[in-house]
């Protein structure tokens, strides 16, 4: 635990050094200062735990020190050193943020017993704001955590027949972003720790994403989400409508100020572009991950405006992405390279950051492919992040054309793989998609217009290889997360329903029973 000394006399803060065996005692003194405001300069560049300050000193004395420290640093813990003039004052100032006092002249063992006290209040607090992490993995909604997912699927993956996302927005309580005409802005949000201190950053991880979840909710219409393909990021989404008082400013301004007060931690936020409608979702997405991307290295917050604008970077049609998604499935390389070429072979009248914009819709379509038939290999997985990172360094076009046609082929192999084996390895994949979609409103026609094989075979396959037929599977699936649902009293059962597929309480009640002799509510009362 860190330690810093103030006193006007140097003398003091060097007798103070040699009174304790600060390493044994499991701390360590990392700087000194003469005033209560040299302090508060320190604490913006050093993590700091406790601060030991004398009472009386110029510019700033201790207790305005332990005044200002416990507004702008609250976890840091303060304790004075006081004559006994001064007792009752300080013993007063309590309440301003002084966890401890010491007479002057300070004796070792008092000095000793109260470092071991701070040491045990800053154990027993860490300790407690683990278990609260834990609590929260309880306590958290889980229509917040399908929620999450969900906007995670809008952003990542194909979508088919927009009107079934629609009604699963609706759903799903988010029913702003199914109108047509809705704009949405994102934010991709880094936590940096200033002592690269990587464990201290997963200790904190928990404790932010909840924090980011309860600024959410704060701002009308604004959404946070984790993407597991990126390590300490946040992402927000923002409805921009008139009526709201939206200002993504805001939002940026707490999320750094609140990031810095509670967790001691630098962020560095990207703002996307504004856009217009679901089938703009991946595009605002990948453009707050660009604008990231152009951030400096080291620990300092910073937030960047680089969005990638209409003309530069949203070409990338519907119609050009359904060609890419089929050279893939229909195991055509030839015909990938050719439309990879189209948009990133002729790059020299386009801009780099419009190259970066195309370059990223690529990764992702292919991320999502490689996710739809539970091919995330490692050799797969490697490729990804090899070339999401030549597409952050912004300068080499050929290196990140090299890793797409790199991935794409090794995701056709695993494709053609999958065509050809005896049905296992296809349906793995189907079943794969069925547990994480289970909530989607899904048929035969459907999975077989996504995994472009015939309805009747996929039926047939599907029974052969599961061991019952597909609507039994779908609906058996769908009752287990059910129950699970059904033990976070937070949700209604018209919810728990809606999250498990079905639109009407009623009959989702009607199933539920003839499947497990319970209805919902009986089964719910029977666990508390």
């Amino acid at each position: 635990m860190k330690v810093i000394l103030a006193d006007d006399e140097i003398q003091v803060r060097k007798g103070l050094r040699m009174k304790v065996d600060w390493k044994e005692e499991g701390f360590q003194i990392v700087d000194e200062a003469s005033n209560g405001q040299e302090v508060l300069e320190l604490l913006q560049n050093i993590k700091v735990d406790v601060v030991i300050t004398d009472m009386r000193m110029p510019i700033m004395d201790g207790v305005e020190f332990a005044k200002r420290c416990h507004q702008d640093f609250p976890t840091i813990k303060v304790i004075v050193l006081s004559g006994y003039s001064d007792f009752d004052y300080v013993r007063s100032s309590m309440k301003e943020g002084v966890r401890d006092y010491l007479l002057k002249p300070v004796a070792p063992d008092e000095l000793n017993d109260a470092l071991r006290r701070i040491r045990k209040e800053i154990e027993d607090e860490r300790r407690k704001q683990g278990e609260l992490a834990k609590m929260s993995q309880f306590v958290y909604s889980h229509l917040q955590e399908v929620q999450e997912q969900y906007l995670l699927h809008l952003v990542k993956d194909e979508l088919l027949q927009l009107n079934l996302v629609k009604d699963r927005l609706r759903q799903l309580h988010l029913d702003n972003f199914a109108n047509e005409n809705v704009k949405v802005q994102f934010l991709t949000v880094e936590i940096r720790e200033d002592n690269n201190n990587p464990n201290r950053l997963k200790e904190l991880w928990q404790p932010f994403q909840m924090f980011c979840r309860e600024i959410a909710k704060e701002h009308r219409g604004t959404y946070s989400f984790y993407n597991p393909s990126y390590a300490n990021m946040v992402h927000f989404v923002q409805l921009i409508d008139l009526d709201l008082e939206n200002d993504i400013s805001n939002l940026v301004k707490k999320v750094q100020q609140n990031a810095k007060r509670f967790f001691s931690l630098e962020t560095v936020i990207g703002i996307g572009s504004i856009v217009n409608g679901l089938i703009e979702f991946r595009t605002g997405y990948i453009s707050s991950l660009l604008s990231w991307s152009q951030s400096q290295l080291g620990s300092h917050s910073q937030v960047i405006d680089q969005a990638v604008t209409r003309e530069e970077g949203f070409n990338f049609s519907p119609d050009f992405e359904r060609r890419l998604t089929n050279s893939i499935e229909n195991v055509d390389f030839k015909m990938f390279k050719e439309s990879l070429n189209t948009v990133l072979g002729e790059g020299d009248n386009q801009s780099v950051l419009s190259f970066s914009f195309v370059a990223n819709r690529v990764l992702f379509l292919l991320g999502s492919l490689a996710k739809k038939y539970d091919i995330e290999t490692n050799d797969i997985q490697k490729t990804i992040w090899n070339c999401q990172q030549s597409i952050w360094e912004l300068c080499s076009q050929s290196k990140v054309i090299k890793y797409l046609v790199q991935l794409a082929q090794l995701i056709i192999e695993k494709v053609r793989m999958t065509r050809f084996s005896s049905g296992k390895v296809l349906m793995d994949s189907i079943r794969h998609y069925l547990d994480e979609h289970y909530g989607s409103e899904i048929s035969l026609s459907l999975l077989s217009e996504l995994f472009h094989i015939n309805s009747a075979y996929l039926s047939e396959t599907f029974k052969n290889h599961v061991g019952q037929n597909f609507s039994d599977y779908l609906v058996n699936l769908r009752m287990e997360k059910a129950k699970q649902f059904l033990k976070d009293k937070h949700l209604k059962i018209i919810d728990v329903a809606n999250l498990v597929g079905f639109s009407n309480s009623g009959y989702f009640s009607t199933v539920f029973k003839k499947h497990f002799g319970q209805t919902p509510v009986e089964y719910r009362n029977s666990i508390e």
